[in-house]
């Protein structure tokens, strides 16, 4: 581990408490380096500016959920029951965690622009979302599609859910509309 790694990760730890509690417009450098206890210089020898050090606190995120979603998954043989529970497993962190929310969902796309914003997502999303279609097709629970670009129109309405979820007054009430919206979606696309 280089010397910086300490620092860089304490500017990313403190940048993501502040981005996650008032949004990435009300958080400025200042406040980033003093609570990080760095200097200014410190932080611009590891980001290159506060936008960068969102994408860092953004991507870190992204990587997050797409290893919990993981986790939650993990074991699950039958590929219906795989795609139902990483659907819900992703609709529970977008209600449960007011960092994803207000990071990944609020300001990410208008801090990074929509289509940075959208790359992300697909970079972490769209390999996980592929699996699950690529593995209930072969098991014929799925019907067979061209897969990629089922899998883009099924992060797209998972974006939507996410979205929606995220700016709702009450996110717990927003996630039980939305699940069966999803869900009715992968129903769809059952062989059966």
């Amino acid at each position: 581990m280089s010397r910086g790694a300490p620092t860089r990760g304490e500017l990313m730890r403190v940048a993501r408490a502040l981005f996650a509690e008032r949004g990435y417009a009300g958080v400025g450098t200042e406040e980033i380096v003093a609570r990080a206890n760095v200097t200014r210089g410190a932080l611009y020898h590891h980001f290159a500016d506060k936008k960068d050090l969102f994408r860092a606190v953004h991507e870190e995120l992204e990587q997050e959920l797409v290893a919990s979603i993981g986790e939650e998954i993990a074991g699950i043989d039958d590929p219906w029951e795989l795609a139902v529970t990483g659907v819900c497993a992703f609709l529970d962190a977008c209600a449960g965690d007011p960092a994803l929310r207000q990071i990944a969902l609020v300001d990410a796309p208008a801090v990074l622009g929509w289509e940075e914003w959208r790359a992300v997502d697909a970079r972490y999303g769209l390999g996980l979302v592929e699996f699950g279609l690529r593995n209930g097709m072969a098991a014929g629970v799925f019907r067979e599609r061209e897969v990629t670009p089922l899998a883009h129109v099924l992060i797209g309405a998972m974006t939507e859910a996410a979205l929606m979820v995220a700016n709702a007054a009450d996110p717990d009430a927003a996630r039980a509309k939305a699940k069966p919206a999803l869900l009715a979606l992968l129903e769809g696309l059952r062989s059966d």
